[in-house]
């Protein structure tokens, strides 16, 4: 008797470590990544093949709803039992499908089909409805979470750091802004992507020679098999759909994964000791190092990063896949197998971080300290662009200087510029506001305030207008 395969006998883990002890997240997303789903997208076509038989008067309608019937009983244990006998996995459907049916359905499954007919249309069909139903809203999800820390954030004072060095005043709502944007155009470059995946039915070659055989009208035919699935017909064909399509998801998928390692990255550099204004909430009875009791790692952050790590270098794989001799050869057969992991990848890195960021820890005290560090420093740039505006031929230069003696006294550089007698007459210029600027460097926050609450304004109403608000 076959053991049951056990969540712990799995081998990839991904399905083990990152959602198969989760039952809810095993419901949701076995419909579309799992063997089970594979093999039924692949039956949903063949019987969206036979209902167009019967639209196009190659059967009767009875005929097409018996092996549509059938096609819903098939199950991947039966078809894969059957390939270890055929050695051919879309021959082995259609077998296992012959045998659900009368003798007289029997002429018509797989009836004009090249096993690509199926495969591509299948994946087509798959990955649209996976992206549409599953990945599409948790980046949602996603997107809304980081619009709430940013306008809860958008008055949070922080320094900000370029080249790792402490450079200007922002808010840290404005630093969460730019992920609100970033996030915002890769979730609408994937939602388009998405509904150009095309599938086909042209046969062996693509030139339609088996439906045009018997069939009156081979592209009306066609595009009666692709309504049935909701999905787009791709204009030329060879043996196998025009590959790019395929390939603009892949790099739209990549790319948002890019987005949020970046922010897990900087999350998790916000997060170091010696910075430390944010953190994960931690749960006390969480263990953040098997030696060290006083750990408290960013796992989270440091996860997603790290999963992006093994999926990003696979947009090589789906550019290689656009490769395909003449009409057809196999190179891609094994790897396009592996395309559904870059989609649930990425769902699963989204869905961890968003559980981790509804609950954020951000320690506006820290980035006030962080912030004072350097706000001696900070207004040489008000300093000098104010200085040059009133006639200064020199200012950039002069501030330098005046920063450099600050740093060798360790005075405040406002008082060694006002009492500089070279800078006095321009000083007296200065407007009640600018001076007060200089004193108070934590007002030189530009526009940081005002270009949050714009951006997230902005995403929320693109969004809705896409319907997915």
């Amino acid at each position: 008797m076959t053991k049951k395969i056990a969540l712990f006998d799995l081998v990839n883990p991904i399905d083990f470590r990152y959602y198969g002890g989760d039952e809810k997240l095993v419901q949701k997303l076995s419909p579309y990544f799992s063997e089970n789903a594979r093999i039924a997208s692949h039956a949903k076509v063949e019987a969206c093949l036979a209902r167009a038989l019967a639209k196009n008067g190659v059967c009767s309608k009875k005929i097409a709803d018996e092996i549509a019937q059938a096609c819903e009983k098939v199950s991947a244990e039966e078809v894969y039992d059957e390939e270890k006998i055929t050695r051919h996995d879309i021959r082995a459907l259609a077998n296992v499908i012959k045998r659900k049916v009368s003798a007289e359905a029997k002429p018509f499954v797989h009836f004009a089909a090249t096993s690509y007919d199926i495969v591509d249309t299948a994946s087509a069909y798959r990955y649209k409805k996976a992206v549409e139903e599953a990945l599409i809203p948790e980046l949602v999800e996603l997107e809304k979470t980081f619009i709430e820390i940013a306008l809860r954030e958008k008055a949070s004072l922080q320094i900000g750091r370029t080249h790792g060095q402490h450079a200007e005043p922002i808010t840290f709502g404005f630093a969460v802004s730019s992920y609100v944007s970033r996030l915002g155009n890769r979730i609408k470059n994937v939602y388009r992507a998405k509904d150009k995946l095309c599938g086909k039915f042209s046969g062996a070659v693509g030139a339609y020679n088996a439906s045009a055989l018997l069939i009156k009208d081979p592209l009306k035919f066609e595009n009666d098999v692709m309504a049935e699935l909701g999905i787009e017909t791709s204009l030329s064909s060879t043996q196998i759909a025009e590959p790019e399509p395929l390939a603009d998801l892949s790099h739209t998928i990549i790319s948002a994964f890019s987005v949020l390692a970046n922010f897990s990255d900087d999350m998790r550099n916000l997060q170091r000791s010696e910075i430390g204004e944010i953190g994960e909430a931690f749960d006390s009875k969480q263990v953040g190092s098997s030696t060290m009791p006083h750990k408290r790692n960013p796992i989270n952050f440091e996860n997603v990063k790290s999963l992006w790590k093994v999926f990003m270098p696979r947009s090589i794989t789906a550019y290689l896949d656009e490769i395909s001799e003449h009409q057809r050869d196999l190179t891609n057969s094994a790897s396009q197998r592996f395309t559904p992991e870059l989609i649930l990848a990425l769902y699963l890195a989204a869905n961890r971080l968003n559980r981790t960021c509804k609950k954020l820890v951000v320690d506006r005290q820290n980035m006030l300290a962080n912030f004072n560090k350097s706000r001696q420093n900070i207004i040489a740039e008000p300093m000098y662009l104010l200085l040059a505006f009133y006639g200064h031929s020199d200012a950039h230069e002069k501030v330098k200087q005046l920063t450099l003696e600050a740093e060798k006294t360790q005075k405040p550089l406002a008082e060694i510029a006002f009492a500089n007698s070279e800078l006095k007459p321009f000083f007296t210029k200065f407007s009640k506001q600018q001076l007060a600027l200089l004193e108070k460097p934590e007002h030189y926050t530009g526009l940081a305030e005002k270009k949050t609450e714009l951006v997230c304004a902005h995403w929320q109403k693109k969004l809705k207008e896409l319907k997915l608000l």
